[in-house]
C-alpha cells in the first residue's frame, strides 16, 4: 500500500494533476485556490512541464485553448469570479471539441463575494455558465482523497470525450488537510502514448515528420447549415455521456429509509454526519451524494424512492440550485425540503438532524 501524505486540498489536486500527465497549466492568482496555482509552478519544471501565469483569467483560459490544440494534458483552476471570466473561453473550447481541465474552488458570491466555502456557482457548472448549446462533464468531491483522485479521471473523460471536465471543489477542500493516498506517476512510456493518441485530430507539432498534417482548431462556423451539423453532433456526444457516465454514491440506502438526503460535495460531508448520528439513535436515514453533477444521476435519486420514505431533504451551501434537478428525479412523488446556507457559513449535523426530523409524518 502506498504511503498516505498529510495535503491540503489545492496541493494534493496539484500533485495529482502532474501524476496523471498534466505538463501545461496557465491560471491567475485567487483566493482560496492559490495553493495549487503555487505548488503547479513550484513542481512542474522539475518534470519539464510549463507554468505560465496569464495576466488575467481570460487570457490563462485562451492559453488553455491553444495548447489543448497540441494533443497534450492540460489544465487550469480558479474561484468563482475567475471562472466567471473563463466562460467565454470554456464555450470555445467545447465548440472546438478539445480536452481541458478546469478546477473550480468555490468561494462565496455573487460578485466578488468573500474568500469562505460555498456552492452557489453549481448552475455556473452545469446549466452552461458561457454562451450556446454545450455542457461540461462536472465532478464534484467531497473529501481530498476524491479531489485528488478526480485529477486521473478528468483527464481521461476529457481526452475520451474531447470535452473541457470541470472539477467543482470549494475552499474548505482546497484549504483543509487529510491524508491522500496517490496513484504512481505515469511513466516515460505511458506519457509518450498520451502525447501521440490525439494527432489524428490535433495541431501536428513537427512538420517534418512523415505523418505530418494541418489541422483547423476553430469553434466559428459562418455556414448555419454547417453549425447546425457541428452543434448537433456535439449534442449527440452528450448523449453519450449521459448515458455512460453517470456516478453517485449511495449512503445508508435501505428499504427501510423514512428520509433521503441529497447533497454533494462539503454539503455531503456533513449530511453524513447527522445521518450517522440518526443512525445511532434508532432514525433510518439514506443518502444519494451526486459524484457527477453533469450528467445529473436522475435515475439513482428516483429508483431508491418507495412508499416509507416521506420526504427528500435537498442540503446546499446556496439558496437553492441543485433542488431543481432533485425535483426533476422526484418527479412529484414525495415532498421535496431544502436546507441551504450562504456567505460561506457552513450548517451544522444539527441543523440538518433537525430538518430531517420536521414533519416526517410519522
Amino acid at each position: 500500500m502506498a504511503e498516505k501524505v498529510l495535503m491540503k486540498g489545492n496541493e494534493a489536486v496539484a500533485e495529482a494533476a502532474i501524476r496523471a500527465g498534466c505538463r501545461l497549466y496557465f491560471a491567475y492568482p485567487i483566493t482560496p485556490q492559490s495553493e495549487l496555482i503555487e505548488y503547479m509552478a513550484k513542481m512542474l519544471p522539475k518534470v519539464d512541464g510549463t507554468f505560465v501565469q496569464a495576466e488575467s483569467e481570460v487570457a490563462a483560459i485562451n492559453m488553455v485553448y491553444g495548447a489543448s490544440g497540441t494533443g497534450r494534458r492540460v489544465m487550469t483552476s480558479s474561484s468563482s469570479p475567475g471562472i466567471s471570466l473563463k466562460m467565454e473561453g470554456i464555450s470555445y473550447i467545447a465548440g472546438a471539441n478539445l480536452p481541458a481541465v478546469i478546477i473550480n474552488v468555490q468561494r462565496g458570491g455573487p460578485g466578488l463575494g468573500d474568500i469562505q466555502p460555498a456552492q452557489g456557482d453549481y448552475f455556473q457548472a452545469t446549466k452552461g455558465g458561457g454562451h450556446g448549446d454545450y455542457r461540461l462533464i462536472v465532478l464534484a468531491p467531497s473529501t481530498v482523497q476524491e479531489f485528488a483522485d478526480m485529477a486521473d479521471l478528468a483527464f481521461d473523460l476529457a481526452d475520451k470525450y474531447r470535452n473541457p471536465v470541470m472539477i467543482l471543489s470549494d475552499g474548505l477542500l482546497g484549504q483543509m488537510m487529510e491524508p491522500v493516498e496517490f496513484k504512481p506517476a505515469k511513466t516515460k512510456e505511458e506519457m509518450e502514448k498520451l502525447n501521440k493518441q490525439h494527432y489524428d485530430w490535433c495541431m501536428h507539432p513537427n512538420e517534418d515528420e512523415p505523418d505530418h498534417h494541418h489541422h483547423e482548431i476553430n469553434s466559428l462556423e459562418i455556414d448555419p447549415l454547417i453549425l447546425e451539423q457541428h452543434v448537433i453532433k456535439l449534442g449527440k456526444k452528450y448523449d453519450k455521456i449521459t448515458k455512460n457516465e453517470q456516478r453517485h454514491e449511495e449512503y445508508n440506502i435501505s428499504a427501510d429509509n423514512k428520509v433521503i438526503v441529497v447533497a454533494f460535495g462539503t454539503a455531503a460531508r456533513i449530511a453524513k454526519s447527522a445521518i450517522d448520528q440518526l443512525q445511532e439513535e434508532g432514525i433510518n436515514v439514506g443518502m444519494i451524494r451526486p459524484i457527477t453533477v453533469w450528467p445529473y444521476p436522475y435515475e439513482a435519486i428516483s429508483n431508491v424512492l418507495n412508499d416509507k420514505i416521506k420526504k427528500v431533504v435537498v442540503c446546499e451551501l446556496n439558496l437553492g440550485q441543485m433542488i431543481e434537478d432533485v425535483k426533476l428525479a422526484v418527479n412529484g412523488k414525495l415532498p421535496v425540503e431544502f436546507l441551504g446556507k450562504v456567505g460561506g457559513i457552513l450548517f451544522t449535523p444539527d441543523e440538518i438532524k433537525a430538518k430531517i426530523m420536521d414533519n416526517r409524518g410519522e
